[in-house]
């Protein structure tokens, strides 16, 4: 199903036009918590790389909610540009058609992922239109943009003009640019250069802007090595009319990328939040557009006199046995067959495991199925089923007194991961939850409740053992509410509590108290004999 806004999206915004939609605030609010993705573009369908990038977020999303934060994340498409247009007449569409159509597959994809998505922003909206307008605007009567004519080389594919500097070795132009034409025309541009180094001074001030450091240290090598050109911001309509149309000149649309980069302030300006959400906190980005991201957005905000983001967060790429995703040659990975085989909670975990927000990973059917099996199946899910059923057999699923055995176990690993959540570390913090499922199964053999059972001697060691595995249990299905979200809420419904105690606040040790009664357990993570492969589509 289509994902919808988490907030009343219903509520009437006063209508704004041209610089009345830069100067609106809501009432002064305080401060919300604000990710983004990157917005998607429409042309194509959903792939692993899209899916990841929108698990990140909503894992950094959610634990901010479970630290009781309130939040907004926004997530969305890009529907401008020549791409799209190409895209729609070989389909004998008309381009918003066309982009109505994919939109509903985009959003439904959302929706498998299980992201919490506030906003779900498209190009084509008015409201986005509308602020992109008005900042275009701003930035002309500033005297930011000039027009002039360009002789060079120019990517249909990548909707970018080309310079020598982007030539091969050899002199060819490297196949990510697709065939690469001659072009002569006039554009508007944006004055970048006398930018650079205020910029260069930023990022050195800020060092935590880009992240993780080896990008910052990448931006920072870019900008110091070379100058900066300034910036086609326009394309003529005569070329290409799927755009917004520039509001100082009617023969002109936005360059895609201007457009697509306005989307992180203009959903809040045009629900008049902008002051509970703006400045991003964390923009979640692929590699690929790291220069979109923290040369030019940056530039784009210092010079219409906005905030900046708080960090620009990169993650790599992914690849399938070694080997660069493919669709021509079938080396794929299809996130929803696999998410429909194994479960959504299955593909959010191996994908944030197997992967530190930062290098490339690589995806491998036996990896995936060697987690599932090693750390869902055999880790946690036997590590609750068997907690859970000897409280059921011994104890008619009445938790006992307290008990503090694991206690101090407990409060290490919840310190670590609250550590490491807050620093976006997601794969440190699941290897400290997995660390400590590791240490309560070791309990369970160390302490063997299933012999102290059969020794009526041993009745409060028995009640002693269950307190601590089960209220393991209570913390763990907190601990990993922001990566898996459904096994958590199946977990609580078995332990009989509420799904409000999956936040963080309710994490202390003791929670559960004596005479409570559990529910019936139920296997999270069914073992699979022959797994069917699920990566290829």
């Amino acid at each position: 199903m289509p994902t919808s806004p988490r907030v009343d999206d219903k509520k009437k915004r006063p209508a704004l036009a041209g610089a009345d939609a830069l100067r609106y605030n809501a009432s002064p609010v305080s401060k919300r918590f604000y990710i983004t993705t990157a917005i998607d573009y429409v042309n194509g369908e959903p792939h692993l790389g899209h899916a990841y990038e929108k698990i990140v977020a909503d894992v950094i999303v959610r634990v901010r909610r479970a630290l009781g934060e309130p939040s907004f994340f926004l997530t969305g498409l890009d529907e401008h540009g020549q791409k799209v247009q190409q895209a729609a007449a070989t389909a004998g569409k008309e381009p918003q058609i066309y982009c109505d159509e994919l939109a509903q597959t985009w959003q439904a994809f959302a929706g498998k992922l299980c992201i919490t998505n506030d906003d779900f922003v498209r190009t084509t909206q008015p409201r986005h239109k509308q602020v992109v307008q008005a900042l275009l605007q701003q930035l002309h009567d500033q005297g930011e943009f000039y027009k002039g004519e360009y002789v060079g080389y120019y990517s249909p594919k990548q909707e970018s003009f080309l310079t020598e500097r982007d030539r091969n070795p050899d002199g060819t132009f490297d196949a990510l640019y697709g065939e690469v034409t001659q072009l002569r025309e006039e554009n508007y541009y944006f004055k970048l250069k006398h930018h650079q180094q205020w910029l260069i001074d930023y990022i050195e001030a800020n060092p935590d802007f880009v992240a993780p450091r080896f990008r910052c240290n990448e931006v920072l090598g870019f900008l110091k090595n070379n100058e900066l050109e300034d910036l086609c911001i326009s394309r003529p309509k005569n070329r290409l009319a799927w755009g917004i149309p520039l509001p100082f000149d009617a023969d002109y649309v936005t360059y895609v990328w201007f457009d697509a980069l306005v989307n992180y302030i203009s959903v809040p300006m045009a629900r008049g939040e902008e002051a509970a959400v703006w400045p991003a906190d964390v923009h979640v980005i692929g590699k690929d557009i790291l220069k979109f991201h923290a040369v030019y957005w940056p530039i784009m905000l210092k010079a219409a006199g906005r905030a900046l983001p708080k960090q620009i967060l990169v993650h790599g790429w992914w690849q399938k046995d070694g080997q660069k995703m493919s669709k021509s040659t079938g080396n794929v990975v299809d996130p929803v067959k696999v998410i429909d085989d194994w479960g959504v909670d299955a593909f959010r975990y191996y994908v944030l495991r197997e992967l530190a927000i930062g290098p490339d990973g690589n995806w491998t059917a036996e990896g995936f199925e060697a987690r599932y099996t090693a750390e869902l199946a055999n880790g946690l899910g036997n590590l609750i089923n068997r907690s859970l059923s000897m409280l059921g057999r011994y104890r008619a699923g009445v938790v006992p007194a307290r008990h503090d055995e694991l206690c101090a176990d407990a409060q290490r690993a919840q310190a670590a991961l609250l550590e490491q959540l807050r620093g976006n570390e997601l794969q440190a913090a699941l290897i400290s939850i997995w660390s400590y499922i590791a240490r309560v199964n070791q309990y369970v053999d160390q302490t063997q409740p299933f012999k102290l059972a059969k020794d009526a001697a041993q009745s409060q060691r028995l009640d002693e053992v269950l307190y601590n595995l089960t209220e393991s249990c209570r913390l763990i299905a907190t601990w990993i509410q922001p990566f898996l979200p459904d096994t958590s809420q199946r977990i609580f419904e078995q332990l009989a509590l509420p799904a409000d105690a999956q936040s963080f606040s309710g994490a202390a040790w003791g929670g559960l108290t004596a005479g409570h009664k559990i529910g019936a357990p139920v296997p999270l993570f069914p073992r699979r004999d022959k797994p069917p492969v699920a990566a290829n589509s």
